[in-house]
């Protein structure tokens, strides 16, 4: 079929199109966004405004998929572009965090707070890799910023966890209150599994593991957790399956219970 647009009118709608699919319109798989971002970026004419978006969105994509060499990859160039892009910032020290690269993450997010002070993900993310550390006071600073900038049920319910590795076992089980009640997700009812373990209110816990479980089944965190109340509830056939589904998932899992005090 022959197109009735001019060329020029036909080229600008292919590129509309390729900035719609690096933009995240199709969500069916990552592909389409990589393969719109890779059609800008090897376009001709675009700004640099527009490539560092196309890196950065394409970095995103990778992220997705768990490459995350490849991603960071794209963030560089992104930030080649652009040394204060503060999402390019944020986002390539969420790979890095998946690399399980502390140090470099944190200086990525420092820098992205730097250039954009009111960047509530930012801190939160920041928040999340001192959780992971074992920093509970500095995860805890963080997400109570990220919360007064923006509140979620992500940040709430990593102030839970931080704050009960803190001890602060209330206050934990507040914040997880309120971050069930907006949303609920798995990750919420995870983290309140945590501070019902915490408070010895075994019950409580399996509730919302087994309902973090049904919502999302390969959440190994949730799995141990839910041996570890067992355990405690004398059903050590349940625990030693919930224990050998978790480990298989994720063997480091008992360390970070340990780190809360839980073992």
């Amino acid at each position: 079929m022959v197109s009735l647009l001019p060329a020029g009118a036909a080229a600008q709608t292919h590129r509309m199109k390729n900035v719609a699919l690096c933009n995240g319109a199709d969500r069916t798989s990552s592909e389409p966004q990589i393969r719109g971002c890779t059609a800008l970026i090897g376009s001709k004419g675009e700004t640099p405004r527009v490539l560092a978006i196309a890196y950065n969105n394409r970095g995103n994509a990778y992220v997705a998929q768990g490459d995350y060499d490849r991603a960071i990859e794209d963030f560089d160039k992104a930030l080649t572009i652009d040394p204060t892009y503060a999402k390019a910032l944020n986002n390539r020290a969420v790979a890095f965090g998946k690399k399980g690269q502390h140090e470099q993450a944190v200086r990525d997010l420092d820098a992205a707070i730097a250039h954009h002070p009111g960047y509530a993900l930012a801190f939160a993310n920041r928040g999340d890799i001192h959780l992971r550390s074992g920093h509970f006071q500095r995860a805890a600073g963080d997400y109570s910023e990220a919360i007064r900038l923006q509140p979620t049920s992500a940040a709430l319910s990593g102030r839970c966890r931080a704050r009960a590795g803190l001890d602060d076992v209330h206050g934990a089980l507040a914040d997880c209150n309120e971050a069930v009640k907006a949303g609920p997700d798995a990750a919420a009812l995870e983290s309140r599994g945590l501070a019902y373990l915490k408070l010895g209110q075994w019950d409580l816990a399996v509730a919302d593991y087994d309902a973090a479980l049904t919502m999302d089944p390969q959440r190994a965190a949730a799995r141990y957790g839910r041996s570890l109340a067992y355990s405690r509830m004398a059903a050590p056939d349940r625990a030693a399956a919930d224990v050998a589904g978790a480990l298989s998932a994720a063997p480091d899992i008992a360390d970070e219970f340990a780190r809360f005090g839980l073992k």
